[in-house]
């Protein structure tokens, strides 16, 4: 049986909006309303960064790596992919 996980994601170009974004959650602001202001995945972005459910070869490599490897309720330090820059928060 596959496992599936729920992620939510904010999604932007540079690493260093990605580290800014990183400070702002960690000093209170709320990962969803950041994604949905700031993210590029317009797509989850309305939906405060919430991809849903998914499981292992749905996501691309880097972005499927880190999100396997967090913990219900953590967030990722950016991880790199061809899209740009993402902050991963593990929801389920």
């Amino acid at each position: 049986m596959s496992v599936k996980i729920k992620c939510s994601h904010i999604l932007v170009e540079k690493q260093s909006e990605a580290l800014a974004i990183l400070a702002r959650i960690k000093a209170g602001e709320k990962f969803g309303k950041l994604a949905k202001d700031l993210s590029l995945d317009s797509g989850s972005a309305k939906r405060d960064g919430n991809l849903g459910y998914f499981t292992k070869g749905k996501m691309v490599k880097p972005f499927e790596e880190a999100a396997f490897k967090l913990q219900v309720g953590e967030i990722s330090e950016p991880v790199k992919s061809e899209f740009g820059y993402h902050i991963i928060k593990r929801l389920g």
